[in-house]
């Protein structure tokens, strides 16, 4: 098992917290930094844009020209059809209703068409910010991954990114519809009375104050709500993969107990945030109705006593007609409004959801200051090395210099530790004073206690951790100066913990190779002795694994790995508990292969079963991060210390 799982926590996090969820905050507001960065998504919309914004102003420009056809309607043809016998008014009048009918068309397209492309421009935008997200990610240190757990990661492409296509397909376009009508009707207001539209506007102050009041509550739940989803994801998806140790154990009630608790945040803030959200409508078209009252109270009075009505065609007459437009502008004014506060729920979850997805893409990368590649060699007439274009069998590291010389180091895997110290969390040392070298072709062993360091040293080698102090060199280069993907590419490492792959066996072999032949991967899974049971699957080598391999045993599993490990044919192997899965009789089939596979390498192995580590060439005893003895098996037997006592059981690896 990993030792760095069992160490003191990690120092906090600037992301979306830590293991076990993250309490929700209150008073949590939106950063005009993540509206700013979201709009920047626009950028290569642009001329999409632009047509919504055409055909929201024609759909707009539809909706104000038919409230102002009812003054029109009313006073030039219904009012002179009442008081006279007249036919031609009312073909006139069929023709005034069928220019309006075509208004209504073209309203009625230019909505489906704006819909349309914003639903294309959303699409593209959530694409670009998946592509984003999923690429930092790749940039991350494993010390985010150890830190973080799964399910709030895969929160971040599900929920959040779920909030924003919300957003981004039907807030939007709703509310640049909405302003666009506000505006236009506005106008339009003014163009019939100023008196009534003066009116408007103070009723429209305290529409505002409520809207801001309930907007601020529901945009702080929605926050909320967010942190819950993703702290309850979170822990459904650890209770999942953990459901055999619940059971074994009979953990279900104290299970249930702790998602209660967790399902019972995220309700609270759920309920709290719709409750908000939700009350808008029914409060917004009330005060739509209240309005409309006065209104037809205040333009009737107006129109009784004569008073001269100022509009902005100049100083005229309110009429019958004109209250009734302005009646159904007014309606037509305060919907607009009502739809953006209705929006408010769904806003407030996307810009939340917008906050988390950016604070993954902030998260401080891997840093990458090595120089040092590793390129294809071969050796020319005088017996130097240099690089090749075509694959040879041989590798080299690649040193450029400052003066425009570059040298070239054969890869040997030579790997040396000068002294090293490290701690995960700092003042809190893992490992001190690490001291040793492993020459090319050696097999090198570390027993110890769980939590000793064991893992943790081969985790430095590798660079997943960078070491506080020491130096480890590889083929006599500082491992600093190398670049970590060459490094890790010269380097085979087959872990307890196995991870399988959606795809066929021949994928998940290749894996550790990607331009392996069949020939290749069927080799080195015979290799691994994993060829017997792969050619008793269904389809072979073509077998489809789903669910991380969930169809094999844990042993076959195993075996898949240590083949993926053989097919690289890496200098240097990392072997991390590979055979703790495989019963001792199967073992014993795989350490041949294991054997095989070491011949010629440098090998690091962690192992807990000492009888496979008897035929190292040097055993490392670790005890609380310190090299307490080392040696061969016959010399550590000798000297009768703690590795005489774990290999005789006078004493038990806990």
């Amino acid at each position: 098992m990993s030792e760095k799982k069992n160490q003191s926590p990690m120092p906090p996090m600037k992301g979306p917290g830590p293991k076990g969820g993250t309490p929700a905050r209150p008073n949590v507001k939106i950063s005009k930094t993540t509206i700013k960065r979201l709009l920047s998504y626009f950028g290569q919309y642009k001329i999409h844009m632009v047509f919504v914004f055409v055909f929201i102003l024609m759909s707009s420009l539809a909706s104000v020209l038919s409230s102002l056809f009812l003054e029109t309607l009313i006073d030039d043809y219904i009012t002179p059809l009442l008081t006279a016998n007249n036919a031609d008014g009312f073909r006139d009048l069929f023709i005034a209703l069928a220019k309006m009918a075509c208004i209504y068309v073209v309203g009625a397209l230019s909505g489906m068409f704006y819909n349309r492309i914003m639903a294309s421009v959303s699409q593209g935008i959530l694409k670009k910010i998946r592509d984003a997200m999923f690429a930092h990610m790749q940039t991350l240190p494993i010390k985010y991954f150890d830190t973080h757990d799964f399910g709030n990661v895969m929160s971040f492409y599900t929920n959040d990114t779920d909030s924003l296509r919300q957003m981004l397909s039907q807030s939007v376009p709703q509310a640049i519809m909405s302003v666009v009508t506000i505006i236009a009707i506005f106008f339009s207001m003014l163009r019939q009375s100023v008196w009534l539209t003066l009116f408007v506007l103070l009723f429209l102050v305290i529409v505002l104050r409520v809207i801001g009041f309930i907007g601020g509550k529901s945009s702080t739940y929605f926050v909320r709500q967010q942190r819950s989803v993703a702290d309850v994801n979170g822990y459904i998806e650890e209770m999942v993969n953990g459901q055999k140790v619940i059971k074994v154990f009979c953990h279900e009630e104290k299970a249930k107990e702790e998602f209660d608790k967790r399902n019972e945040e995220l309700c609270h803030n759920m309920t709290t945030a719709n409750t908000y959200g939700n009350i808008v409508g029914p409060v917004m078209n009330n005060l739509g109705y209240v309005l409309y009252v006065a209104i037809a109270i205040l333009g009737g009075v107006l129109a009784i006593r004569g008073v001269p009505n100022l509009s902005l065609t100049g100083m005229n007459t309110l009429t019958l007609g004109m209250i009734a437009s302005f009646l159904t502008l007014s309606r037509s004014f305060v919907h607009p409004i009502s739809q953006v506060s209705q929006q408010i729920n769904s806003i407030a979850m996307a810009m939340a959801g917008a906050e988390r997805i950016f604070s993954l893409i902030d998260e401080t990368p891997e840093t990458d200051d090595g120089y040092v590649t590793l390129v294809n060699a071969r050796y020319n007439e005088k017996g130097e090395v240099c690089e090749s274009e075509k694959r040879t069998g041989e590798w080299a590291w690649k040193h450029p210099h400052g003066d425009g010389t570059v040298t070239y180091t054969p890869l040997r895997g030579n790997v040396v530790l000068d002294d090293v110290d490290f701690a995960y969390e700092e003042g809190k040392p893992v490992l001190h004073n690490i001291s040793l070298y492993a020459e090319p072709g050696q097999k090198v062993a570390f027993v110890g206690a769980t939590g000793a360091g064991k893992t943790t040293i081969t985790n430095l080698i590798n660079r997943f951790y960078d070491i506080a102090d020491g130096k480890i060199r590889y083929d006599g280069i500082n491992i600093n100066k190398i670049k970590k993907a060459d490094l890790r590419r010269s380097m085979g490492i087959v872990l307890q913990d196995v991870n399988l792959f959606t795809g066929t066996v021949m994928d998940n072999i290749r894996y550790g190779k990607l331009d392996a032949t069949d020939e290749e991967c069927i080799e080195a899974a015979k290799l691994a002795n994993a060829d017997g049971f792969i050619r008793m699957l269904p389809n072979g080598y073509q077998t489809v694994l789903e669910g991380d391999g969930s169809g094999l045993s844990q042993g076959q599993r195993q075996l898949i790995s240590i083949a993926r490990a053989a097919v690289a044919d890496p200098p240097v192997m990392i072997l991390d508990e590979a055979t703790s899965s495989i019963d001792t009789r199967t073992e014993a089939i795989v350490q041949r292969g294991m054997d095989a596979l070491m011949k010629g390498r440098t090998v690091f192995v962690i192992a807990h079963r000492l009888s496979t580590v008897r035929n190292s060439d040097v055993i490392m005893v670790l005890e609380h991060g310190r090299i307490i003895e080392r040696g061969s098996h016959e010399k550590l037997i000798a000297e009768h210390g703690k590795y005489y006592q774990l290999y005789t059981g006078a004493f038990e690896l806990e």
